[in-house]
C-alpha cells in the first residue's frame, strides 16, 4: 500500500490494514537483522509512513514487538499441541518442547528481549494484554504437557517455562554477534564454550522432568515432617 494510501484510510477495515502493514514490516526487518537492530524509523520507512503516524497504533517500537511476541507465543503453542498429541513420555515431550523452540528463530530472539528491552517502555495495558497471553499459553501447555507424562499440571508448566526461558538465554549464544562470531573463529576454545541450542535444552530440560517428582516428594515430605527430609 502507498504512502498516500495509508494517509488516507478512515474506515475501521483500513486502519487494520495499517496495523498489519506495521507488525509485517517489523516482522519482515527483525527477521532480516534481528529484533535489537530495527529502530521505530525503520518500521515507519517501511510502511511509508511518518513515525508519527505509526505511534497512533503502537505507542513504541518495544509494543510493535511484544504484540508480535504474543503472536508467537500463540503460534508456537500450536505447534507444541501438534507434537504432543503424538508424544507417549518426557522424552518426547522434551524434544517437542525443544525442537519447536528451535524452528521459531524469532521467536528465541523475541524470548532473548522480552525481559531485557520489550516490557519496558509500553502502557500498562499493553503489558497487561501480553502477560495475559503468555499466561493463558503456558497454562495450557502445561496441561498438556502433564497428560502425557507422570507431571503434575503445574509441574507441566514449570516444564514449560523453563523451556521458553532456556531458549531466550541460549538463542543469543548459540547465534553470536559478527564480533563474537570473530572472535570465535580465532579462538576455538572460546568458541567451545558456547552450547549449542538443541543438544543443551534436551540435557537441562530432561533433567528438570526427571527431577520435578523429586521435588514433589521432598516437598510432601517436608509437609508431614515439618523439617526438610534428611540425606
Amino acid at each position: 500500500m502507498t504512502r498516500s494510501a495509508f494517509v488516507r484510510a478512515r474506515r475501521p477495515e483500513h486502519k487494520q490494514q495499517r496495523r498489519e502493514a506495521i507488525l509485517a514490516a517489523a516482522r519482515q526487518l527483525a527477521a532480516d537483522s534481528g529484533v535489537r537492530n530495527v529502530s521505530l524509523g525503520a518500521v515507519a520507512e517501511a510502511v511509508g509512513l511518518a513515525k508519527s503516524n505509526v505511534v497512533r497504533y503502537f505507542g513504541t517500537r518495544e509494543e510493535i514487538y511484544l504484540h508480535l511476541a504474543a503472536e508467537e507465543w500463540d503460534r508456537w503453542a500450536e505447534a507444541v499441541a501438534a507434537r504432543l498429541r503424538e508424544a507417549t513420555g518426557s522424552a518426547d515431550v522434551v524434544r517437542a518442547l525443544t525442537e519447536t523452540l528451535a524452528d521459531r528463530p524469532l521467536f528465541c530472539d523475541l524470548l532473548s528481549h522480552t525481559a531485557t528491552s520489550l516490557e519496558h517502555n509500553v502502557s500498562v495495558p499493553a503489558a497487561r494484554t501480553f502477560k495475559r497471553a503468555v499466561l493463558d499459553v503456558i497454562t495450557d501447555v502445561g496441561r498438556q504437557v502433564a497428560d502425557v507424562t507422570d507431571l503434575t499440571e503445574s509441574e507441566g508448566v514449570e516444564l514449560a517455562s523453563s523451556a521458553v526461558g532456556l531458549a531466550g538465554m541460549l538463542y543469543p549464544v548459540a547465534n553470536p554477534a559478527p564480533t563474537l562470531a570473530e572472535l570465535y573463529a580465532q579462538d576455538p576454545d572460546l568458541a567451545a564454550a558456547c552450547r549449542p541450542l538443541q543438544p543443551t535444552m534436551i540435557r537441562l530440560l530432561s533433567a528438570i522432568a526427571a527431577g520435578l517428582p523429586a521435588l514433589r516428594s521432598s516437598e510432601s515430605l517436608t509437609r508431614i515432617d515439618g523439617a526438610p527430609p534428611r540425606d
